[in-house]
Formats: structure tokens, sequence, C-alpha cells
């Protein structure tokens, strides 16, 4: 782990005062810096286009959860009926985009927007056109170049989100989105990562383990971001495991909920188990009583009987070799 995230991890252990918080939604954070005054009408406007967005999206997710929860009554539904009426609910919005930058073509919050909505209906590339734009027409905007990062981290060139998030995060530096976002794709491509950082294998580690531990510096009770950074560790060779042991106990530090607290109980179990710490890996194993991790849990206390089996030496001898049926040893 990198020194930086170690003595993070180890302050915020040791104490409930977060060292500061940042909870803003990246794309509100960035218009906000640019938004026009609200008694100005093209404003209004834009401010009823996205309320029309975002009232169509909730009836949109009630649609699918009223179709999942008749999927699981036994009922189903013409293949294809779903995605219709969702385009149906959708075309007033997309009309209501298409004509508002029509008369607008330089609103760069607009397009911004638009291919927000574009990229929901997987219409990755026309959203990254407008992304494209809205950063052309404001290019101190941070938002538009976190939105083109992560369509580069998902379609490449991958150095393209390295430069977009790094950009995204000069710009706003309290966002944690964007540190998180950089940390992740530096992890996850690290080959193209020590290439375009000219770091090896190591440093690139340290690299996004830094990032992340800026990100927690500035969220420190988000608990997505500290499991992203505790599962990191099993990636990494050779193992950290004191670091990573630091990294989830972090995590269960701040989980909201039983639910959040015994997943972290079954990845502490893991961890036990690896180092040879059987009795505290049995223990983290009985934390954990919802029915939803009982596969999981079954699966690592199978392994923690086979380990401890292995060390007692007492795994029984492989089976004998037998003939097969009618063969004659003279």
């Amino acid at each position: 782990m990198s020194n930086l995230l170690v003595g993070l991890l180890g302050a915020l252990l040791a104490t409930n005062q977060p060292l500061a918080v940042s909870h803003s939604d990246s794309k509100t954070a960035a218009a906000a810096t640019t938004a026009a005054a609200p008694d100005d009408p093209v404003e209004r406007e834009y401010q009823k286009l996205l309320a029309l967005d975002d009232a169509t999206q909730a009836t949109v997710d009630q649609l699918i959860r009223d179709e999942e929860a008749f999927n699981a009554a036994g009922a189903t539904s013409p293949e294809g009926l779903l995605r219709d009426r969702i385009l149906v609910r959708f075309k007033p919005v997309r009309e209501a985009y298409e004509d508002f930058l029509k008369r607008h073509p330089d609103h760069a919050r607009a397009r911004l927007a638009y291919g927000s909505f574009l990229n929901d209906l997987k219409e990755e590339e026309a959203a990254r056109e407008q992304w494209e734009k809205a950063r052309q027409l404001d290019p101190n905007n941070p938002a538009a170049w976190n939105n083109l990062a992560n369509y580069y981290g998902h379609n490449g060139p991958i150095t393209n989100a390295f430069a977009y998030y790094t950009r995204a995060s000069e710009l706003n530096p309290r966002e944690p989105l964007y540190y998180h976002s950089l940390g992740t794709v530096v992890y996850l491509f690290r080959q193209e990562a020590q290439a375009y950082y000219q770091l090896s294998e190591q440093e690139v580690f340290d690299k996004a383990l830094d990032l992340y531990a800026r990100a927690l510096q500035l969220d420190p009770d988000n608990f997505p971001l500290a499991t992203d950074i505790a599962q990191t560790y099993y990636g990494i060779r050779p193992p950290r495991l004191d670091d990573a042991l630091l990294a989830w106990k972090y995590a269960l530090k701040i989980a909201r909920d039983d639910i959040e607290r015994e997943g972290v109980q079954v990845h502490l179990a893991r961890l036990k188990l690896n180092a040879g710490q059987f009795d505290e890996a049995r223990g983290h194993l009985n934390l954990v009583t919802n029915a939803m991790y009982h596969e999981l849990k079954q699966r690592v206390l199978r392994n923690l009987e086979t380990r401890e089996a292995e060390a007692r030496g007492t795994n029984p001898p492989p089976a004998r070799a037998t003939s097969p049926p009618g063969d004659q040893k003279q």
C-alpha cells in the first residue's frame, strides 16, 4: 500500500472525525459553476428540460420495476415490449433536447445533459459527440472531461481516459469521483498505465492506491469507494495482506447496514484464512447470518476446513490405484 493510503486509513480508523467530506455529483457541481442567472429565460427553459428528463426517467424506472415484479410472479411479456414502451416515453425528451439545441447550439450544459440522456439509451457514440461539443464550448467544465473519460475508459483509447480524468480533477480538485475513476482505470489497465506514466507495475499499483486515497480523503464515508480500495488487493502481486486487512477493517467501520457489514466479514474471513489464522477466520464467518451470503459463506468454510486439515496433516491419503474390471495381474 502507498504511504499516503496507509496513513489515511490509519488515521480514519483511529477517529470518527472525517478529514473532509464531499458528496457532490460531478455534473451538478460543474454545471453550477457555469449556470446562468435563474431569471434568464433560456436558463428557465433549460431547467424545464432537465425536469422533463428527470420525470421521464422516474417513469421509466417504475416501468422497469413493474416488469420485474410481473416476471417474478411467473408472467412474461412479449419480447421487446418493455423496450418499445421505454422508447415511447423517451421520444418527447429526445425531441425536446434536439429542439432546444437547434435554437441554442452553444449551450454547453444542455449538450452535456443530452449526452448523458443518449448514453442511458446505450447510444454511446452519439453521447460522445455531444460531450465533445460541450467540452469544446466550455473547456473549463470538468464534467465534460469526466464523461468523455468514461467513454474512453470503455471504448479506448485508454490513454485518453488517463488524460481526461486527470484534467477533470485539475479543474475540480475537490471532486472525489474523478480520483476514484482514474484510480480504477490505472489499476485495470496496468500495462497501458506503465507505458503512459513510465512506471513499474508496483509503482502503478501505488499510483492507483494514491488516487483512491485522495478520493477517500474527500469522501471518507463512501462505502463503495472503500470496498473498491479493499478489493484492489486481490489483484496485487505479491500480496499485501496487512494492507488489505487494514482496508477491509475501514470498510467495516463505515458499512451502513448489516448486509454490508456481513459482506465485509466474508472478505475478512478469506484474508484470515489465507494468513493461516483459522480461528479468526471462523469467527468472522460466524457473524455472517444473512441468507444472501449462504453459498459464499459455505464455500469459504469448506476452504477453511481443507486448510485446517492440511495444517494438521490429517488429510486422507489418496486412494490406491485399482486395476480396471477384468484386468488380471500375474
